[in-house]
């Protein structure tokens, strides 16, 4: 690379349960910068969550990313011609932002009135291992084990 790398921006914690990941969830949701809105719908979600599930919320919210993290992707490489669908395993702070991004998207395609009546909804469910996003997960490490012998191309 000719650049030198990119300094990591320093998040910090949000003002309730003083954690990072938090943040970086928000920041995910945050459409046009409104990041008060975005803390705000996050905050109901999660007032909803502790209602329903009667335990603590961050805890729930916690085991929910946990469940939709992946653990190996596949990814295109071009050889002799053909292009193959290679098994990766993925960095950390990616199964992170991954699992994040996964979380947001199906919480927004889901019905129902309200961001955070769907952002709940979603995160409860990945808690107990059902949805779209844990769907997801187990959608690309399916794919990940039908390409495992080709895990020898990897880089």
């Amino acid at each position: 690379m000719r650049k030198r790398k990119p300094k990591k921006r320093i998040i910090q914690p949000d003002p309730r349960f003083g954690d990072i990941a938090i943040t970086q969830f928000v920041n995910n949701m945050m459409l046009q910068g409104k990041k008060s809105t975005a803390f705000t719908v996050f905050y109901d979600a999660m007032d909803i969550v502790a209602e329903k599930s009667g335990e603590d919320p961050h805890k729930v919210w916690k085991a929910a990313l946990n469940n939709v993290m992946p653990q190996v992707e596949v990814r295109s490489r071009r050889i002799g011609g053909a292009t193959f669908q290679i098994p990766t395993e993925i960095r950390a702070a990616r199964k992170v932002s991954i699992g994040m991004k996964w979380m947001v998207k199906f919480a927004r395609e889901r019905s129902g009135k309200g961001f955070a009546q769907k952002m709940s909804a979603e995160i409860l469910a990945a808690a107990k291992n059902e949805g779209a996003a844990v769907k997801r997960k187990e959608d690309t490490h399916r794919m990940a084990e039908a390409n495992r012998a080709f895990a020898h191309f990897r880089v």
